[in-house]
């Protein structure tokens, strides 16, 4: 997985992305969903890490599978509102208050 933060005006912003998704474009009902390297890449990173990562955003886009069922596993995400883009999986976290 990759994790690349950066500190906002409102607060830590995260994203998280599976290694094989970076790079990769999908398309569902004609919108297209690009993983693009100037906001996903990051630093290798593994479970721990993701989830430390996780634990301090404020907002926190995740794409891939491995990294959203480590962010439902933990709490982050529920299922449910895990959506499903072209053959992958995002997810999005924001922490109001």
């Amino acid at each position: 997985m990759i994790v690349n933060e950066r500190e906002t005006a409102e607060g830590r912003l995260v994203a998280v992305c599976d290694d094989d998704v970076l790079g990769e474009s999908f398309e569902n009902d004609g919108v297209t969903f690009e993983v693009t390297e100037e906001f996903y890449d990051g630093e290798p990173a593994d479970e721990e890490r993701v989830v430390a990562s996780l634990a301090r955003a404020r907002v926190a886009n995740i794409v891939g599978s491995r990294s959203v069922d480590l962010a439902v596993e933990h709490g982050f995400v529920e299922e449910t509102n895990v959506l499903d883009v072209g053959g992958t999986t995002h997810a999005q976290l924001v922490r109001l208050g």
